[in-house]
């Protein structure tokens, strides 16, 4: 009988599935007839210009940016080391929730309009060196693992059942899964789990089967380093997710973006490593 039920655990497998959303109706265009301005009544025409007066012209308006603009330090359509800085220093202050890009987007202004508004300075989206000097004063230089971090999304707070041990962690809330010993962290990665109809299932759970060229028998699907922990649920590589990110979702498996990283834990996790999943 538990050979049969494990041969129909392995029996289910993950594909990934299409996530879409509703679509933005489009507004139809409308149509003016052209119309002809009336000729101003008799009696309010402008008096003629005096004998021998030219009039002189609009003056022109000035399309320079105004001294403060002038002044930023960093703004909208910026890119290199310094804004990848910025981006590290607002993330220590929990303003900026991404992995540092290095280019001054929307996500990166109101981030920084967020900090003026905190600093009690003008909410202007840009950097002046006001608010530069103030960030760098409330704020440590950033390592290069804050510059430069392993996953697209900070690695959230690990559960307490993931600091003792070899444990793979996975955070739901922050899309990571992280490789554990006694705590420290070796590795880390990008994941995507099940979609609301067929979760990813929360709990501590133990390796139980591994399989390196793994295809689903169910939906007959490459599972590349498949590693099972609860059922037909297993971490495996997702080439769909490589090529569309979280636009997408599993049949319950831990989709990972990266196939070295996930090529690598599969030749270190043995079978009975303890696996955490929680949001």
């Amino acid at each position: 009988m538990a050979a049969v039920l494990v041969a129909a655990a392995l029996v289910v497998g993950c594909r990934p599935v299409t996530v879409t959303g509703a679509g933005s109706p489009h507004a139809g265009a409308s149509r003016y007839a052209p119309t002809t301005p009336a000729p101003p009544p008799l009696g309010h025409q402008a008096p003629p210009a005096p004998a021998g007066h030219t009039a002189s012209p609009r003056p022109h308006r000035s399309v320079h940016p105004s001294p403060r603009a002038r002044r930023a330090l960093m703004a909208a359509g910026a890119r290199g080391a310094r804004v990848r800085e910025l981006q590290a220093r607002l993330a220590q202050l929990g303003l900026f929730d991404h992995a540092p890009t290095g280019y001054y987007a929307s996500v990166t202004a109101a981030s920084v309009r967020a900090f003026q508004q905190r600093q009690g300075l003008p909410r202007t989206g840009s950097v002046q060196p006001a608010a530069w000097r103030a960030l760098r004063s409330h704020t440590r230089r950033p390592a290069h693992d804050e510059l430069y971090p392993p996953t697209a999304r900070p690695v959230g707070a690990p559960d307490p059942r993931c600091m003792t041990g070899r444990v793979i962690c996975i955070s739901k809330r922050s899309n990571t899964l992280t490789w554990r010993v006694d705590g420290r962290i070796v590795s880390a990665m990008d994941v995507r789990f099940g979609s609301q109809y067929t979760p990813t299932r929360e709990g501590v759970f133990t390796l139980t089967f591994k399989s390196r060229h793994h295809v689903s028998t169910l939906y007959h699907t490459a599972m590349p380093y498949a590693m099972f922990f609860s059922g037909g649920q297993a971490v495996h590589y997702s080439a769909d997710f490589a090529a569309r990110g979280y636009r997408g979702a599993s049949h319950g498996c831990v989709n990972v973006r990266d196939r070295a990283k996930i090529a690598a834990l599969f030749e270190t996790a043995k079978k009975g490593t303890k696996v955490v999943v929680y949001h």
